[in-house]
């Protein structure tokens, strides 16, 4: 989901209304500040014990996600069989997740531990003071540009933007390595974006500079791509034969597709934008031990698999795989909460107007 500038105002809006119904019944008594600095950042040789011993006493971690039900639940349940330890999901979008935590988080009614959704969401959660910087041996597995430059997030998985194609239409070695190969005359007619993906545009500009990022877009502009809106909906739209190639497509929708039978493939166009969905842990969790072993979990070599098993792009590079073994760039974050008014006012002009 694409988080625009008229969702953080949105947000700020609703952060100072009455609770939403639905929450975990779970109410705690917050921890003095920094209490939970001495769990979070310890790392001595007894680390996993005393984690483990304290998440045992606590008995519960409450994940708020936007994972869907279909694989939070089974990450959930195999974190429960292995620790002994109960989860409470919390699943809903990405700008429901920010909206319950704000409104927690204004009204010191701490009773989340763990967040788990799309990385700029989790930053503009951040930016209210609400997360805490944690250690995890885990993380030496990361890429440095997984890890939130404020040190209070990192991406356990990914949605990269890759060109999905129908498979009855064009062969793979149809298509070009390069997004400028894409202005070949021939592919008119033949190409969609997805509607609102002015942050995989800001990007892909970024990655190219200036001068040739922008020639690239205006001149995408001028091949008239069909616009569909929803990620899903465009790699369902491939793989009917509608949008014979989509540009802007999520690997793990077309993927998806195509274990199931449907004719739709995808590869890493150059250059491949990676969206980044972060996990971190709360400054004021009720239940600190509980929270960093599930965070500890997410990021293990077994969490990852798991969520690669289930058509997941893992952050790790212990799990590394046909879905994410090329190079990419990072979306950053900052983009999308900082200068959306700018890439949403390009991408109208170039896409939307016309």
């Amino acid at each position: 989901m694409a988080f625009c500038d008229a969702d953080a105002r949105i947000i700020r809006l609703l952060a100072g209304l009455a609770l939403l119904l639905g929450a975990p019944a779970v109410l705690a008594q917050a921890p003095a500040p920094g209490n939970n600095d001495a769990v979070y950042r310890y790392r001595g040789a007894d680390r996993d014990r005393l984690l483990l011993d304290g998440a045992r006493r606590e008995g519960t971690v409450v994940v708020y996600t936007s994972l869907a039900t279909k694989e939070s639940t089974p990450l959930a349940k195999a974190f429960e069989k292995k620790y002994g330890v109960k989860v409470e999901l919390w699943r809903a979008t990405s700008d429901k997740v920010v909206q319950r935590l704000v409104t927690e988080g204004q009204a010191r009614r701490f009773v989340v531990d763990v967040v788990e959704t799309n990385g700029p969401e989790v930053d503009m959660v951040a930016r209210e003071k609400l997360l805490a910087e944690f250690f995890s041996p885990h993380l030496a597995d990361l890429p440095p540009m997984a890890i939130a430059a404020n040190h209070l997030w990192v991406s356990d998985r990914l949605n990269y933007f890759i060109v999905a194609y129908n498979t009855n239409k064009f062969k793979r070695e149809d298509l070009p390595k390069h997004y400028e190969g894409f202005l070949d005359p021939k592919w008119r007619g033949q190409i969609g974006i997805e509607a609102t993906d002015a942050e995989w545009m800001a990007t892909v500009i970024k990655a190219l500079g200036n001068e040739r990022g922008m020639r690239l877009f205006e001149k995408l502009a001028e091949m008239r791509p069909d616009m569909r809106k929803s990620h899903i909906l465009l790699a369902e739209m491939v793989a009917a034969g509608e949008v014979p190639v989509a540009l802007s497509a999520y690997d793990s929708n077309a993927e998806a597709l195509k274990r199931r039978g449907a004719p739709i493939d995808w590869l890493p166009v150059t250059p491949v934008v990676g969206r980044p969905q972060g996990i971190a842990v709360m400054t004021q969790a009720p239940h600190p031990h509980a929270a960093l072993l599930f965070v500890d979990f997410v990021l293990s070599p077994e969490g990852q698999e798991l969520l690669k098993a289930m058509g997941r792009v893992p952050s790790s590079l212990k799990a590394r795989g046909s879905q994410n073994n090329f190079p990419y760039v990072m979306l950053d974050p900052a983009t999308v909460l900082d200068e959306s008014e700018k890439w949403e006012k390009l991408w109208n002009k170039l896409f939307l107007s016309r």
